[in-house]
């Protein structure tokens, strides 16, 4: 491994990469020192890979599977040649969590953020808005709004919450990862949490 990678490889940019190499079925190079020959069924960060068809019936207009307990967000194209698998934060407490069958109804950059009402009861000194694009915004860069009220999946610039239980019920992703995600899923991509 280079001096450079020893020394100040950022976390961040190697799992993404990691995680982003996934639509093969190996490693990206930079993590293959060790890595035994052969199909390498888990990343650097353990997440494994799923098959679509455990979860979906088909994957017309692509599909994405939220994983909570493994905190990791999969998806499938239409045509099943992209697979991504990005690390996520998911809710702080079983009661903000909402499982079951959506889809992405609206997609949104530089997404403006309003707390829902329960937000605001909670912490009522918290504004009323956030400005698309400013860089106190929870909603990041990009998000993609599901069919149930209130709940998206987007990015962060909080990115010591991915990871986590650090949200209010949504699923977020790096900035550049919901970037990524973005440009693959559209209005009617079906989605799955569990």
């Amino acid at each position: 491994m280079s001096d450079k990678l020893k020394g100040g490889l950022n976390r961040r940019l190697f799992v993404g990469a990691g995680l982003a190499g996934l639509a093969g079925s190996a490693l990206p190079a930079l993590a293959q020192d060790d890595a035994p020959t052969g199909p390498v069924r888990n990343n650097v960060s353990s997440f494994r890979m799923l098959k679509w068809q455990d979860y979906f019936d088909n994957t017309r207009k692509g599909a994405i599977l939220v994983d909570i307990t493994s905190r990791a967000l999969h998806f499938w194209s239409e045509d099943q040649s992209i697979y991504r698998l990005y690390p996520t934060s998911v809710p702080l407490s079983d009661d903000l969590t909402r499982k079951g069958r959506t889809e992405v109804v609206q997609k949104v950059v530089g997404p403006v953020w309003r707390p829902t009402p329960s937000m605001k009861e909670r912490n009522p000194d918290w504004p009323d808005e956030v400005a698309g694009g400013a860089p106190d915004n929870p909603l990041g860069t990009h998000a993609l709004y599901l069919s149930w009220t209130y709940y998206r999946i987007h990015g962060t610039h909080d990115t010591r919450k991915i990871g986590r239980r650090s949200s209010n019920g949504c699923v977020g992703l790096y900035n550049e990862h919901i970037q990524e995600l973005f440009g693959y899923a559209q209005v009617g991509t079906q989605v799955l949490l569990i």
